[in-house]
């Protein structure tokens, strides 16, 4: 009953957290029912599983989650929902595309810079996360 209605919170077309995106990948709980996943699937959104019996296959996300909540959420007060979305965006932002990636040899994915010029700093959340890189 609540995980249904958290389902139809989730997929509101007005202002509901998943009504831009395409799939979730939930684990094998047992509060995702069948009612869960039928109401994402009648708003679109497809729900992936995670593997039986893999408890690493969830790893990636619980660490982003940690690091979400660590490194911006539980150091900033909002005063609305269009400020907590914002904050978001752009840790989100900077998780992809300007933090050190230690997994893959230290590459950033997406990287915005130049290579040659002077070095900048930008920051984003008011100077909580920082990004310096060569300037064009």
């Amino acid at each position: 009953m609540f995980m249904a209605q958290v389902a139809r919170n989730l997929t509101d077309p007005v202002d509901g957290f998943l009504r831009d995106h395409l799939t979730v990948i939930c684990d094998r709980d047992t509060k995702f029912t069948a009612h869960f996943k039928e109401i994402l699937s009648a708003a679109g959104v497809e729900v992936a599983l995670t593997p039986y019996m893999a408890p690493n296959a969830n790893a990636h996300a619980e660490r982003f989650v940690l690091s979400i909540k660590s490194e911006c959420l539980n150091r900033m007060i909002f005063f609305g929902r269009f400020r907590f979305r914002r904050a978001v965006g752009e840790y989100i932002a900077h998780y992809n595309r300007e933090r050190h990636h230690q997994g893959i040899d230290g590459v950033i994915t997406r990287e915005s810079g130049q290579r040659l010029g002077r070095v900048r700093c930008r920051e984003r959340l008011g100077g909580l996360k920082q990004y310096h890189r060569v300037a064009a």
